[in-house]
């Protein structure tokens, strides 16, 4: 039986992963309230050091507004192996905090390591994000180093804290179009890496605002896909970006992410194949904004507005 409980992250209020965009994002505490309010059970950790690093602080802010905590984004540089053991530390500090912050809620599904590229720092995939093409991908040596790196991330996250590890295919990253996301899958163990399905990166990096994408990308790595994000792209915008040459911030400040049912993803058939398959767990909307854009609580209840409106 299906049961999609639907959460919300802090990117969509503007706080996203990268460098030099710390501390300017809204704060945590009105971000976990507005989420809230606006109809989510669950959030995402965000940049290590925007939410309570302290198991006990953080597991009371979230107590006290009648959230979980369903995983956190590590982005890590697996094409380079001297990043590899820095990485491996970082993803198992922040794993252990998710891992605290379940065991004192007793929660019914254990937060995921959601593990990345360290996107949007290759100034050619950045430039070149939803447009990518061969000549820019990884050699077949860095394919190997990277996949090692993924599974040792995902072994020590497994064997330290007890969580499971999904890789987020991400534009302006590595693995970004169906193909290499598809590479790195069949590099790694199947039991040992999953991956978070994100619709928006996915239409976005396949370069195609054909609708039936995403779904072929469902089919095609429906035994994988442990964790769900649900993300729009804009198809003209898209085409403009894929255009006049924007780079991923670029495109993403332009509005690339949309809010859900105003893009290129037919959520309807998305939730229909999920529900189809039984799928039973969290889908985390996300936005992605940069600091300052937009009206986040605004977008936040529309969004789940939408959602309600198609029966979840």
């Amino acid at each position: 039986m299906s049961t999609i409980r639907i959460a919300n992250a802090p990117c969509s209020w503007g706080s996203l992963e990268f460098e030099g965009l710390e501390g300017r994002a809204i704060p945590y505490g009105q971000m976990l309230d507005e989420l809230a309010e606006t109809g989510y059970g669950g959030t995402e950790l965000g940049d290590w050091g925007y939410m309570p690093t302290e198991p006990q602080r953080l597991g009371a802010e979230l107590t006290r507004r009648g959230l979980v905590m369903l995983g956190a984004f590590v982005p890590v540089a697996l094409k380079d192996a001297a990043a590899h053991e820095a990485g491996v530390a970082e993803s198992v500090k922040i794993a252990h905090l998710l891992a605290c912050v379940a065991e004192k809620g007793k929660y019914e599904q254990l937060p995921f390591l959601a593990l990345a590229d360290d996107n949007g720092t290759d100034a050619v995939r950045t430039a070149n994000a939803g447009l990518t093409g061969c000549e820019m991908a990884l050699t077949n040596e860095q394919w190997k180093v990277f996949a090692r790196g993924a599974e040792d991330v995902a072994r020590a996250v497994k064997s330290r804290t007890g969580l499971s590890t999904v890789f987020h295919h991400h534009c302006a990253g590595f693995v970004e179009r169906p193909d290499e996301v598809a590479r790195l899958l069949d590099m790694t163990d199947p039991d040992l890496l999953g991956l978070v399905f994100d619709t928006g990166h996915y239409a976005y990096g396949s370069g195609s605002n054909d609708p039936g994408v995403v779904l072929e990308g469902l089919d095609l790595f429906a035994e994988r896909i442990w964790y769900m994000h649900f993300k729009d792209c804009d198809p003209k915008i898209a085409d403009s970006a894929r255009g006049e040459g924007w780079d991923y911030f670029e495109a993403v400040r332009r509005g690339v992410f949309c809010e859900l049912g105003q893009g290129c993803v037919d959520f309807p058939a998305v939730l229909k194949w999920l529900t189809q398959r039984n799928y039973d767990g969290w889908a985390v909307v996300e936005q992605d904004v940069l600091p300052g854009m937009g009206s986040p609580k605004e977008s936040a209840l529309r969004n789940r507005q939408y959602l309600r409106a198609k029966g979840v």
